[in-house]
């Protein structure tokens, strides 16, 4: 089997829940918890709320935030320690630059003056007064995709010089477990390219502006295929982000993931059911493995993982995934021209063997170094390309939403969908599933593509 047609092990989808709570808006005029009173921090670490210190963080940072959407370099090289070391400043400036080519729509920081941590002696900045760190986010929005912004942690600390506060380091309190998230602007030059679908954000050089390239032009079509298909009920903008390496993509998609196995993930930082958002959607390639698809699979990946964006605020952490991973594989390969056999080869040989599946994938074959995680997928998506032949696609949505939206349903819960909607249960679904696979893949010249 080619590797064209063995990507379906590096297919994932992810929800990083990010819950950010008790979080003050900093604001020029001072630090407002959400209208509640200002409360303290005990010990030599922190500050009140309207404390002196805080007001000048809060206002420090609020600068900072201006010069980003300002382009204002020396704005905010101001708000950076001049007494810092030399490369977090040269690091400073690099990001600040970096960023000039990203749209942005909001770009802010939270910070808690009451979740501090203790910074230890000022002797471990050289000339500095007094350290404080407090927890801070970054609230940011794309232009063009994000209808609310989403929220990041920052690990900063800061140091007052005489009556001034600065920043002074994003990675000295990473050993007490306050990272500093890094964004594609921490890793270089940002290259985007813009469609009417959203935007591709990558660095420039050969092979990320290739690739950028590549997925700008397909981007439109994967858009507008999923929502033929899934509906209007979501934003229809996507953001996707081609780091240039390992560290940035771990950085990206976080350290759950092995990324050197993986070619597309799909994530969020917060899905709320009730309110039908999903904050922070983003589409994820390893370059080191999309760059080198061919044209037809990068199309099958792409339309894959923008299912996922479309359908991820109807889709609860738990549900299951031989409905969450086949669904996305049917919108993926439906009229991609590539034949049932020879996507799911695996599976055709299974059948062709006389051993026919007899269940559907558990779970568990869907986790990254799983032995039967390529089966699984085939399985998955043939399970989903039978049902969408038997119901149609309107009700196939509908079923999706009503078992996507169960955390860790029992079967007894999946049949009462099936039943409702497919006017089958489990049991139902399985016959006529391995019926279709006996008469689709049953012979070696099925092909069977729609």
């Amino acid at each position: 089997m080619t590797g064209d047609t063995r990507f379906r092990a590096w297919l994932v989808a992810a929800v990083a829940a990010v819950l950010l709570a008790g979080l003050v808006l900093v604001s020029p005029a001072g630090l407002l918890r959400d209208g509640a009173a200002p409360s303290g921090v005990d010990g030599p670490a922190g500050h009140r709320s309207g404390s002196a210190a805080a007001l000048a963080v809060a206002d420090l940072l609020h600068r900072r935030a201006v010069a980003v959407l300002g382009r204002d370099e020396a704005g905010f090289m101001a708000t950076v320690d001049p007494g810092a070391d030399p490369s977090f400043r040269a690091a400073q400036r690099a990001l600040f630059r970096d960023l000039g080519g990203v749209p942005l729509r909001v770009w802010e920081y939270r910070v808690d003056p009451d979740d501090a941590l203790d910074p230890g002696s000022p002797a471990a900045l050289a000339g500095a007064d007094e350290l404080w760190a407090p927890r801070v986010v970054l609230r940011y929005a794309l232009a063009e995709v994000d209808e609310v912004p989403t929220t990041r942690p920052m690990g900063y600390l800061f140091d007052r010089r005489g009556p001034d506060w600065y920043l002074a380091s994003d990675t000295a309190l990473a050993a007490a477990g306050r990272d500093t998230w890094r964004g594609p602007w921490d890793f270089g030059p940002c290259l985007v390219r813009h469609t009417r679908s959203g935007l591709v954000i990558a660095h420039p050089g050969a092979e990320g502006t290739a690739l950028a390239d590549r997925v700008a032009a397909e981007l439109d079509a994967a858009v507008g295929a999923v929502a033929a298909v899934w509906g209007a009920g979501w934003p229809r903008r996507v953001a996707v982000l081609v780091p240039a390496g390992g560290a940035e993509m771990r950085a990206l998609v976080g350290p759950e993931f092995s990324v050197d196995a993986i070619a597309a993930v799909a994530i969020a930082d917060r899905v709320s059911l009730a309110g039908h958002t999903a904050e922070g959607q983003r589409v994820v390639l390893n370059a080191d493995t999309a760059g080198r698809m061919s044209t037809q699979t990068l199309r099958v990946v792409l339309r894959h993982e923008v299912t996922h964006v479309a359908a991820r605020a109807a889709t609860v952490d738990g549900a299951p995934m031989w409905l969450l991973e086949g669904f996305a594989d049917y919108l993926g390969y439906r009229d991609s021209g590539i034949p049932l056999a020879q996507a799911a080869g695996d599976l055709a040989d299974l059948v062709r063997a006389g051993r026919t599946p007899d269940a559907l994938p558990d779970d568990a074959d869907f986790r990254a170094g799983a032995a039967r995680l390529d089966l699984a997928y085939q399985e998955a998506w043939t399970a989903v390309r039978y049902l969408a032949e038997r119901v149609g696609e309107p009700r196939l949505v509908e079923l999706y939403r009503r078992i996507a939206g169960l955390a860790r349903p029992s079967w007894s819960e999946v049949d009462a969908a099936l039943r409702a909607v497919a006017g089958i249960d489990h049991a139902g679904l399985v016959a006529g599933w391995r019926n279709y696979l006996s008469g689709h893949l049953g012979s070696a010249g099925a092909t069977g593509d729609r």
